[in-house]
Parts: structure tokens; sequence; C-alpha cells
């Protein structure tokens, strides 16, 4: 394995790693990992599988990602698991009381690291600051905050403090805003016609309040009046006057899941043309061995400015402290009746 990690995250195929996934992983010595319900089984279960990833690559703090968003997004899932509210709950009851709001989410996003931690996952990729807007696809819909900029951004800041109180890396997303896409880009590639100054009002001006979060993930959409051939993911106008200068985002970037359909040509092609562009990491989840090795082929060693981005992150956290959380659940719940 090279001294600096690869600047890929992969997913793997079930609740335990087959011996391919093993040797590969051990090899290629990918930065880190992320979990979805195919990975889930118990929390013994997925205890082990976390520790056996970070002995594989022999990093005690090797990230390890999921979605737990809340609502319809949540990997971790009852019975084991608490169902969390989704984010529209919070941006509803924002607009009759902000600070009971900003006070729910910050002990919802506290409840959720509490059960990362447990299980070994550091990263989850939540807060979601794309704004719901009217012609936007359902695939955002509740898990947005609602379609004030500033709003959400407060609302995500308080999620990402209370992950951060857990010990649990936040990450925004999806940079530079989803909310306009009125197609699914799993399924196919959205185009945003708005303007850039109507864009800067609005969808940019959600994530520029917290351009300060440690992790941030790119959206596979493509914006016509930045540059009206190439998705965010892969552009290095959008990546560059947008996200890191305009909206003034400085930390590690993540791709979206090179996987979906919204991206075009190879697996190789897309993790090249993502980290040319400037992610600082690719991400590939659907635990598919031949796309992993395609993408492999793309991905070297972590830059010298993402080591920074990713050493400021783990020092942005929180060792976590503990939390009665049978006390924060209950309060929790008297907020959002």
């Amino acid at each position: 394995m090279s001294e600096a990690p690869h600047a890929v995250i992969f997913g793997c195929e079930g609740v335990s790693l087959t011996d391919w996934e093993t040797g590969f992983f051990h090899e290629m010595n990918p930065l880190g990992f992320i979990l979805f319900a195919r990975n889930i089984d118990s929390p013994a279960q997925v205890g082990e599988l976390t520790a056996r990833m970070r002995e594989i690559v022999g990093r005690p703090d090797a990230p390890i990602l999921i979605d737990q968003e809340g609502g319809r997004v949540q990997r971790l899932s009852p019975p084991h698991w608490r169902a969390a509210p989704a984010a529209g709950r919070f941006g509803s009851l924002a607009l009759k009381d902000k600070e009971a709001a900003l006070r729910a989410a910050r002990l919802n996003a506290r409840l959720i690291a509490r059960e990362l931690s447990e299980l070994g996952i550091n990263v989850d990729c939540l807060p979601c600051l794309d704004l719901r807007r009217p012609e936007g696809h359902a695939v955002i819909g509740d898990r947005s905050f609602g379609v004030d900029p500033h709003l959400v951004s407060e609302l995500g800041r308080s999620v990402a403090y209370g992950l951060r109180d857990g010990g649990v890396i936040p990450v925004i997303k999806h940079l530079p805003g989803h909310g306009r896409a009125a197609v699914d880009s799993h399924l196919d590639l959205p185009r945003v016609d708005a303007s850039r100054d109507d864009l800067e009002r609005t969808d940019f001006e959600a994530f520029r309040g917290l351009r300060d979060a440690p992790w941030g993930m790119t959206a596979h959409v493509v914006y016509e009046s930045i540059d009206p051939r190439s998705p965010a993911t892969v552009s290095p106008e959008v990546i560059g006057k947008i996200i890191r200068d305009s909206i003034g985002f400085g930390g590690l970037l993540l791709s979206d899941d090179l996987s979906m359909s919204a991206l075009s040509g190879g697996l190789e092609e897309r993790a090249r043309e993502s980290l040319m562009a400037g992610c600082d990491v690719a991400l590939h989840c659907n635990g598919n061995a031949e796309e992993m090795a395609a993408v492999a082929g793309a991905c070297g060693p972590l830059s010298e400015i993402a080591l920074e981005r990713l050493n400021r992150g783990y020092a942005w956290t929180s060792r976590d402290s503990g939390i009665d959380a049978r006390a924060a659940l209950q309060e929790l719940e008297s907020l959002l009746a």
C-alpha cells in the first residue's frame, strides 16, 4: 500500500467483505468506505464490518460514510435503530418557532451521531442544503429544510454541529445545489437554466453559510449559465469558480456516486474527470467489482491539499463527550409535537 491513501471511497457488496474485496482494498488502499442498506443487518455485524474495513487499510481513523438523513433516506432503520424525522419537519417547525427548530435539528443530529459512533461510522452525508423548489424533482422533496436559503443554512449548521458534537464528520450536499433539478440524477442528467445571478442569490447562498464545513459532496447537475456542457461533478468551471471561489467552500470535496446515470462515459473516465475537475475524492457506491477496478485505475494517492483538507476535517470534529439519549429524545419529541 502507498503511504497516502488513494483518492477514492468505495462501497461493498454485502454484510461482510468477500475475499476479492479484502484483497482489492488491501492493495488499493482507498481513503475510506460507504455503507448502504445492503450492508446492514445488526449492530454487532455493522461494528465487525467497519472494524474489518479499517484493519484492511491499516488506518484506525479511516472514514466510513453513510447516508443517515432521516425520513426516506436512512440506511440504519428499525427495529435496531430509531426512525429519525426528515429535514422537512425541522423546516416546517422553523416557520413557527425558529429557535425550537434549531434546537430540535441539533438534538436529532446528535442522536444520529451517537448511533453512528457506536458502529464505527464517522462520516454522515448530511446536511442536505438543497432548496425545496416547486420545479424540483421529488428525489429531494422533504430531504430539504425548505426554500429560504438563509434558514436552510441555519438549520444545516445546527445539524452539522450536532454531528460534530457526537464525533461524526458532516458532509454538506449537493454542491452547488440540486433543488432545481427537474429529474432524478440517479436516472438522468438534470439541466438547470436559471441565471447565475438567480442561483447566487438562492441555491448557492444556502451553501455559502456553511462554507467552513469540513466535507462537501457535488451535484450531478448541469448549470447552463455557468457550464452548459458538463455537470458540476466533472466541471472545472463549476468547482473552481462556484464551489471554491463564489461559495468559498474550503473543505474536502467528494464527488456524488460515480455510478449514477447522470454521468456519461466509462467508470474510469468518470473518476478521472471528477478528480481533474477539482474533486478531492471520487465516490463509487454500488459494490460492483468490475466497476471498482475501473475506478481504481483513475485514482492516485490523495493530493497534498486534499490531505490538508482531510486533516482539518478530523480536527473540526469534536471527540464524542456522551449524551443522555433518553432525555435528548424526550426533548426532541416535545419540540416536534
